[in-house]
């Protein structure tokens, strides 16, 4: 199993659609006996927050966000956990929108210190 994802900032790879999550966005995790979970913010995100459980190196979790706009959103995504050569860690996420259309894959990577 890869290592625990309590207290990493990982960011995006590549900037999605407009009005989603993209490189500049933050998402700070923490993690505890199967739980995790994570706040998020940047670029069109002002507050995000994410919950669910991680089993093995398999993550499950709905997330719930606020644009600039003003508007809210949420979805489920499943993601690996991967560990890069670096060191670092990597999320290989499928996602899908449960309040709007929409699904997609991305990628999500520890920013290196």
């Amino acid at each position: 199993m890869a290592r625990s994802l309590d207290g990493l900032v990982l960011a995006p790879v590549a900037d999605q659609a407009p009005g989603q999550v993209g490189t500049r966005t933050r998402f700070a995790y923490h993690e505890q006996d199967g739980a995790i979970w994570a706040e998020y913010e940047g670029g069109d995100v002002v507050r995000g927050r994410l919950v669910g459980t991680r089993d093995g190196d398999r993550l499950d979790f709905r997330y719930v966000q606020l644009k600039t706009d003003g508007s809210t959103s949420s979805g489920h995504c499943v993601s690996t956990v991967v560990d890069l050569p670096d060191g670092r860690v990597r999320l290989e996420e499928t996602w899908e929108w449960e309040s709007q259309p929409g699904r997609g894959t991305s990628v999500v990577e520890e920013i290196a210190e």
